[in-house]
């Protein structure tokens, strides 16, 4: 066994576990990304980046240092542990794909375009809904009838520009590469800290795109209205949206 060689496995390993466990923790109950979360949604994806790749060399590293004599021995847990990160990922940028080309056929049978918003659709239901169905150039915003109802002509502007800014900025990859991870480690408790994580930080992202067209007071009753029958449910759900009303409020 190679002493020098084993020695920077254990040294890369160790950054590896840190990556894993305390900087995600850290970084989840720090107060700052609130106030910036386009740097912390760039530093959630650097260290996913950094430990996915991590743990790969320091694999690599530890059964080199082991069979010296074989490296093509050492590389072969390395490489199935990329090639397993990789077919999830793949997995999930197809299901993602399949799912959403179903709910875009469904929205052509039970909605109606827009007849003043370009790429809008208007849903039957009496229940204040608005999401975005993100296609790249056919990309789709949903709105429901429920949702003119209920809303003031300034909310729903606020409410319209933050869903846009989801399809603009194309957030659904930032959150299909954590849904990757996070399926990927099913029994790793910090992979689903870090989708939730990157979530909220979705959604803050988009609420300061649309206060940039609306005050955030406008922006915060639109959410007081909308946020108790969106999709989000349940007291995750909940949570969020008061959080999101909090930091537009304060």
């Amino acid at each position: 066994m190679s002493i020098p060689a084993f020695s920077s496995a254990i040294a890369l390993a160790c950054v590896a576990v840190f990556l894993a466990w305390p900087a995600p923790i850290v970084l989840s109950r720090a107060a700052w990304p609130a106030r910036a979360p386009a740097r912390a949604l760039i530093l959630w994806q650097l260290i996913a980046l950094a430990g996915g790749f991590s743990m790969i060399g320091a694999l690599w590293l530890i059964f080199d240092a082991i069979f010296p004599a074989h490296p093509w021995l050492s590389a072969i847990p390395a490489a199935a542990l990329a090639l397993y990160l990789i077919a999830h990922l793949v997995v999930t940028v197809v299901r993602f794909d399949r799912q959403r080309r179903r709910h875009l056929q469904l929205l052509l049978l039970l909605s109606e375009p827009d007849p003043t918003r370009k790429r809008t659709v208007v849903l039957d239901d009496s229940a204040p809904v608005a999401y975005c169905l993100p296609r790249g150039v056919g990309s789709v915003t949903v709105l429901s009838k429920g949702l003119f109802d209920a809303l003031d002509e300034d909310e729903l502007a606020a409410v319209i520009a933050h869903e846009r800014a989801h399809v603009e900025q194309r957030h659904e990859v930032l959150l299909v590469a954590f849904k990757a991870w996070r399926s990927a480690l099913p029994w790793f408790p910090i992979a689903a800290r870090a989708e939730v994580e990157v979530e909220a930080l979705v959604e803050m992202l988009a609420d300061d795109h649309a206060r940039r067209t609306q005050p955030a007071a406008v922006l915060a009753r639109a959410i007081l209205q909308v946020g108790s029958v969106q999709a989000e449910a349940g007291t995750a759900g909940r949570s969020r949206q008061v959080d999101r009303f909090r930091r537009l409020a304060g």
